[in-house]
């Protein structure tokens, strides 16, 4: 669904040639929302500019009325990020970032991680995306009642450890992550001996916004992650989109940071694998890997480094996940101690779990 009839086209072309039959187009969100209702998809992808009714008032519209998986299309910008973020509140699944604004050629460049993307965001559980799922959980806490998750299932390992001084945290996650790292870290104590990072695959264009999203959202300070930067306790640094981000010294209770503008042969930047292979290597304080919802094996390398050095490795259950690909392929090394629902997550971190 885009404005432009050129990038209709072209997208509809692109998905066409990665084996993803296009069953409809529109030229606004009114629109959408009809042909979604006539040909029943099973993805939506979203322009966020849209004339008569833009993506977001779409994306609310839609999953109030016809819930379907939905991959908001954005400009790679500043702004681009903030009406994006907004979509992902409505219920998006995840984003894609067209290079080169909102009318270019530069999203042929990616055809292959377009058709990916799209691919799995139509296998992914909308209930687990956005607005509705953050709204229970606040209501929850209001009442004082915990929101409600299924019973976990234990990997190996317990969660019964409290959190020790000087505990490094490294959360890694891609599709669906925003909404599940907001909800970990905002469960998180702000008095907690936690410093840490958090590796969210994301455009360079995003990973400030989402930082300071982040920071107003829980009682840690939050900051995109800059080379050089020193963080102490209550502070998570944001991994910085188009960079792999490397720990490099753990002294006196704080990290040092270093931001990488090279290919690591991960096929994503930021990738958790990096950032999690340099803990295993410098950090000898306590330390908790957590892997998120999201596509892909990006994790499993490292969770099995920083397992090996000794680290509590928690993974997010498959029923909790939007896509369950980074938790099972983490999963399957062995190196994950447990699976939990996330809304169990951050008391695993804290050891306040029963």
């Amino acid at each position: 669904m885009d404005d432009s009839r050129f990038m209709r086209g072209l997208i509809a072309d692109i998905l066409e040639s990665g084996g993803v039959e296009v069953v409809g187009e529109a030229a606004d969100g009114r629109e959408a929302l009809s042909v979604v209702a006539d040909v029943d998809p099973d993805v939506v992808t979203m322009d966020v500019e849209m004339p008569e009714m833009n993506g977001i008032e779409a994306v609310e519209r839609l999953m109030a009325e016809n819930p379907t998986p939905t991959l908001m299309l954005s400009a790679y910008t500043a702004e681009g990020a903030e009406e994006t973020f907004a979509a992902l509140d409505a219920g998006a699944v995840d984003f894609f970032a067209k290079p080169g604004g909102e009318v270019s050629m530069g999203v042929s460049r990616l055809e292959e991680q377009l058709v990916d993307t799209v691919r799995s965001v139509a296998g992914a559980d909308v209930s687990r995306a956005g607005r509705r799922r953050r709204t229970e959980a606040a209501t929850a806490a209001t009442s004082g009642a915990a929101p409600s998750s299924p019973d976990a299932s234990s990997a190996g390992g317990s969660t019964d450890a409290t959190v020790e001084p000087n505990t490094t945290l490294i959360i890694g996650s891609s599709t669906g992550g925003p909404d599940a790292v907001e909800r970990v870290v905002s469960a998180l104590p702000g008095d907690a001996d936690i410093r840490g990072v958090v590796v969210q695959h994301m455009p360079e264009a995003f990973t400030g916004r989402f930082a300071t999203r982040l920071d107003d959202a829980c009682e840690l300070t939050v900051r995109e992650a800059k080379d050089g930067m020193r963080i102490g306790r209550g502070e998570l640094a944001v991994a910085k989109g188009g960079h792999h981000l490397e720990i490099t010294s753990a002294r006196d209770g704080r990290l040092r940071l270093s931001v990488i503008d090279e290919e690591r042969g991960e096929g994503v930047r930021p990738s958790v694998n990096v950032t999690m292979r340099s803990a295993a290597e410098v950090v000898d304080d306590p330390l908790i890997g957590v892997i998120l919802t999201g596509m892909g094996g990006d994790g499993s390398d490292g969770v099995q480094a920083i397992s090996r050095a000794g680290a509590r490795v928690l993974a997010q259950d498959e029923e909790s996940c939007v896509v369950y690909g980074m938790p099972k392929r983490a999963a399957a090394t062995g190196a994950v101690d447990s699976m939990l629902p996330l809304d169990d997550i951050a008391a695993g971190i804290t050891g306040e779990r029963a």
